[in-house]
């Protein structure tokens, strides 16, 4: 059975799609009220703040690892004040998190009727979204960029300037053996086939602030990225190229390793990944014992688990530990597999983007008092 020949793909102008959000319309202002929880959701919350504290004061990483939906439900603001007030230490995210993002920041909308599009053929098919996502990885790769620095980059500064082709192919001859001359070789193959010259490539984004990838590359926090090949629309472009995205995958899941190995005493926020964050996550702290271990350190200790999803949990304590196998709550992955990584797990049962806010509120009541306090 012959492949698809994807090159064949026809794109379209992303101005063209019907985009169901915008920008303007779903932002949250941190300060503004949050929408309501449950009063059990509510303490869950103050524990949060009351961890993600003295974690912080003991120099641990704070690590917030989302799915797509945080970005779609406005939470972009958010995110960006608790990682400048120091909250927050590390970002990881899905594929589907980049795309958003960048669709808020350079379109300043994003998300489309998935059941209509995929039946005309259209579906993910919008020409700048795959494009600019992976020339941004594609020349990111040559500073040693991942995923996150590399779109968080392209973001912040409007563009992206590629060295001369014949250059590049020059480089790959004379540092064969180098890490890098793959990551050489694979854009000077996307400049040559798709007609891509060299220079400056400048895409202005107008709304940076809907940018929770760029304002972390801004403030110098490491967002890592952890997509799947096949999962993203990106693939639904002919310029999609697996070799580029798995090497900026490979670089981040180095880096979203490292963030676990500095998390003694810490905390994780898992909120709304129920596939991408227990997986990446759990391999991640093996490889960190791995490496531990190795050296006669000991294992990751002290830490926390605040998971965040709309789901009932099963109705099963998770902090007590996993349920047994005949119960169905077992069979929650974004639940069972934190449970399994030593520290506290807890699970929340809340919108992602009302924890996020709710949280704020509690990591920063004396902005709220001033807001309120009279003149």
């Amino acid at each position: 059975m012959p492949s698809l020949d994807l090159s064949r793909l026809r794109v379209l102008p992303l101005a063209q799609r019907k985009s169901l959000t915008r920008t303007e319309q779903i932002l949250l202002e941190p300060r503004s009220p949050a929408a309501p929880i449950s009063n059990l959701a509510a303490t869950q919350v103050a524990a949060a703040a009351e961890r993600i504290r003295a974690a912080r004061s003991r120099g641990a990483q704070v690590v917030l690892m989302y799915g797509a939906h945080l970005i779609r439900n406005g939470a972009a603001l958010i995110g960006t004040d608790l990682m400048e007030k120091g909250w927050v230490t590390h970002l990881a995210t899905n594929g589907a998190g980049t795309i958003h993002d960048w669709e808020y920041a350079w379109l300043g909308a994003s998300t489309e009727g998935v059941a209509d599009n995929v039946a005309s053929g259209t579906f993910g098919t919008w020409d700048e979204t795959g494009r600019n996502l992976i020339l941004a990885m594609a020349a990111g790769a040559l500073q040693g960029l991942g995923y996150g620095g590399s779109l968080g980059r392209f973001i912040m500064e409007d563009g992206v300037t590629l060295p001369d082709a014949d250059e590049l192919a020059q480089l790959v001859v004379q540092f064969l053996g180098d890490p890098l001359a793959s990551a050489v070789c694979d854009l000077h193959g996307l400049m040559l086939r798709h007609g891509i010259g060299s220079g400056r490539h400048p895409t202005t984004h107008h709304w940076k602030q809907a940018s929770l990838i760029a304002q972390a590359w801004r403030l110098g926090i490491p967002v890592t990225v952890h997509p799947g090949i096949g999962y993203d629309i990106i693939s639904c472009h002919p310029m999609f190229n697996g070799a580029i995205v798995g090497r900026a995958a490979g670089e981040d899941f180095r880096r979203f390793a490292g963030a676990v190995d500095g998390l003694d005493g810490g905390v994780v926020l898992s909120v709304g990944s129920a596939i991408m964050a227990p997986q990446v996550f759990e391999k991640s702290l093996s490889c960190v014992h791995n490496l531990r271990f190795q050296d006669g350190r000991a294992p990751v200790s002290g830490h926390s688990f605040f998971v965040v999803d709309l789901q009932d949990g099963g109705g099963w304590d998770w902090t007590v530990g996993e349920p047994p196998k005949d119960n169905p709550a077992y069979y929650l992955r974004f639940c069972k597999s934190f449970s399994r990584m030593g520290g506290t797990m807890n699970y929340v049962q809340a919108d992602n983007a009302a924890f996020l806010h709710h949280l704020w509120h509690q990591l920063n009541p004396a902005e709220l008092n001033a807001q309120s306090s009279p003149a």
